[in-house]
Order: structure tokens, then sequence, then C-alpha cells
């Protein structure tokens, strides 16, 4: 099996080459594909610079892509459409917890080591995210890659219990096929990068539907005024949820407005959302913020269905060395009275980073000949325009 992983940038012969040449199906670099901003999608906030979790200084964000094979579904062989995203809260270089907290909208889902983040308000080491039946390995190759680093915790022991999270793409995927390898966990912590984040069929993405469309990794940030603090809270989903029928983009029925070639017909998939800010806050604060991402999802049409997993994480990137076992830690922090800001910028960011998961995922072809279509850009401003929404 040919394994193409994305990393940070590619050079245009390299791009066109891939593009034009390989048999098998090639991801080409999100950044050279509009976002939904630049189809005139209206969103409310400001963004940060590169609209993305990275605005958020130290976080860095790897992907490793696998895409093989096509036609009927031989488990063990394929066809493989699925990967590994790594996103590092402090850099892949550090050894310094964050203060973190989490939330489940609906459970149908996992998101491993959140009883010890509930218990101890820390998030040690990377979030991870994959598919359903590769949570395992991934976590076992963190804790594997963490020893490879060279250093203990902070606390001065070898222990991790890694935060890794998943949504199912066995509809266009061999699943049962285990193709994410520990390999591809240690690749996408290790090309993390800073700056632009490739969106759509990528890392974990890969194989993930959302609303019926093709979907995947998809990502914005909020910068919040001088008066607020000037705080940058940043927003990274999964997304492989919901129904066509119940999407709203800038609260546009855009889903009742192209139904064609819609996948599954009901709510089985689901999202996970990971929440940055360098805001000072605490593990109850960031609970909170965690939360707030529900709202954001809402905006977009999701009722959170039975079969849905939707896991939310946050952290801050504030209080360095908080996580040191000697002496008494000075913190610092926003009083509640004050959040209100960063909860109004993760609404947003959230909306945002799903619908930009949407627009960067092309049309797939899987397993059995199953297709996801992507978004079309054109109906999704002519939508917009009926609607008096577009902003271009």
């Amino acid at each position: 099996m040919m394994r193409f992983r994305t990393f940070p940038f590619f050079s245009a012969i390299v791009f066109l080459l891939n593009c034009a040449f390989f048999s098998t199906a090639v991801l080409c670099p999100a950044q050279t594909k509009p976002r939904a901003r630049d189809l005139g999608v209206p969103f409310d906030g400001t963004p940060g610079p590169y609209n993305a979790i990275t605005d958020v200084k130290g976080v860095e964000v790897g992907h490793t892509t696998l895409i093989s094979g096509s036609g009927k579904l031989k488990v063990g062989e394929g066809p493989v459409r699925t990967g590994v995203t790594a996103i590092h809260p402090r850099g892949k270089a550090a050894n310094d917890s964050v203060f973190g907290g989490w939330f489940t909208l609906n459970g149908n889902g996992e998101m491993t080591g959140t009883t010890w983040l509930e218990d101890s308000g820390f998030l040690n080491g990377p979030i991870m995210i994959t598919n359903t039946h590769s949570v395992g390995v991934v976590r076992d190759a963190v804790i594997a890659w963490k020893v490879k680093q060279g250093n203990p915790d902070m606390e001065g022991y070898w222990w991790s219990l890694p935060v890794v999270a998943e949504t199912w793409d066995g509809y266009l995927n061999d699943i049962n096929g285990f193709h994410v390898k520990p390999e591809d966990a240690f690749h996408a912590l290790d090309v993390a990068h800073s700056g632009p984040v490739e969106e759509g069929s990528v890392g974990g993405g890969t194989g993930m539907i959302c609303n019926e469309f093709k979907g995947g990794i998809g990502t914005s940030s909020r910068v919040l005024s001088a008066k607020e603090g000037g705080y940058t809270v940043g927003v990274l989903v999964q997304c492989n949820y919901g129904r066509r029928d119940q999407l709203r983009i800038a609260g546009v029925p855009v889903g009742k407005e192209i139904p064609e070639h819609p996948a599954y017909g009901e709510d089985v998939g689901s999202i996970i959302i990971v929440v940055a800010t360098d805001a000072p806050l605490i593990p109850t604060q960031l609970k909170r913020l965690a939360r707030k991402a529900s709202l954001g999802l809402g905006r977009d049409g999701s009722y959170s269905g039975d079969g849905s997993g939707d896991i939310f994480v946050a952290f801050s990137s504030a209080n360095p060395g908080a996580a040191s076992s000697k002496g008494v830690r000075d913190l610092k922090m926003l009083p509640n009275d004050s959040l209100d800001p960063l909860f109004l910028g993760t609404v947003q960011a959230t909306e945002e980073a799903i619908i930009n998961a949407m627009v960067a995922a092309d049309t797939m072809t899987g397993i059995d000949g199953h297709t996801a279509i992507g978004l079309p850009h054109n109906r999704l401003q002519e939508v917009l325009k009926k609607y008096n929404r577009l902003t271009k």
C-alpha cells in the first residue's frame, strides 16, 4: 500500500506531478484551495493571521494521510481512506503540560485520557485524532513517541495517558483493515508545524463525511479586541456528523437547497472539536469553553443525534510550568466576568471551522464505490446569493 503523507509545504512541481500522474488518489495541499470566506460566506468576528488553531502561539498541527486502492472492499487490503492528525499544545519540543477541560455533548464516541484530565485539570502531551478502530494503536504510539523523545514528564515519571479521539470512516475506508500503524502516528507528530493548517480530506479526516458532503479537518480562529484582552481562541474540528437536510451555512438552509447525492439519510457520524486559547484560564473555565463549542455546532444545523459522538476538549497555553511538582505555583486567571468574549469567539470559530472543512474537501470514492461528494462551491454561492447572504 502506498502511504501519502501531507507535509507543511509542497513545491509547485511536486504538487503538479502528484496530482497528475499517481494512479491512486493523492492529496493536494489544502492551502491551494479557497476557504469559506474566499467564497463569500459571511462570518462574524475577527480571525487571526492564519484563521487557524495555530494562531494560538505554540500550537502545531501535523497530519498523516493514507489513501490507496479502489473498488470492492477486501478487509486488510483496502481501499484505504484514513489517517492521523496531531495537535501539540505547546509545540512538539515542549514537555510542559497545559491546563485543560473536556465536554461530551453526545457520547457515542471515544476520547481517551479524559478521566485524568477531568481529575487533574492537566493535558499532558499531544491531542491525536484518527478513525474509530485505530484509537488503540495511536494511543500506544504516542507513549512510544514520548519515550523516544528522551525525557520523563515534569514530575519525573515515564508515565502517560494520551488524549486520542476518533470518528468513524467506515463508509469510505477499510476500517477493519487496521491500516493506521505506529509510524503513521509518529509521522503526524514529527511533521506538525505552526502556520497554515491543511484542511479537508487530510489526516484523521481523510475518510470523513459531514452533513452527507465530504468532510474532514477544518480550523478557524478569533482574536479579541485590545479592550477584551487581545487574546486568541482557535478551533480545529474533525467533522463526520450530520444530516444533509439540517445543514445551515450563515443561517441559510444550504442542505435543503442542495439535496443531491446524499450519503446516509440519517445522523450516524461524529465530531471532535479541539479549542485552544492563550488566555489564562483554569480547568473549570476551560470546561466551560469546551461546552460553548456546542453552540457553534448548532449554528451549522446539528442536533447531536443519538448515533453521534460529539466530544470536545479545550486547553490554555498560558501558565507555563504550572504542572511542576516542586513548590507553590503562582498562576494567572481571568475572572469569570471576563469570559464572554472567549465564549463568543469559540462559538464563531467552531461554526466557521466546520464549513472550512467541507469547503476544502473534494469528492471522494472509497470502498465498494461509495462516494461522498464535495460541497459544490458554485452551488453554495448561488444559494447564499438567493438568501442575500453572499458577501462577494
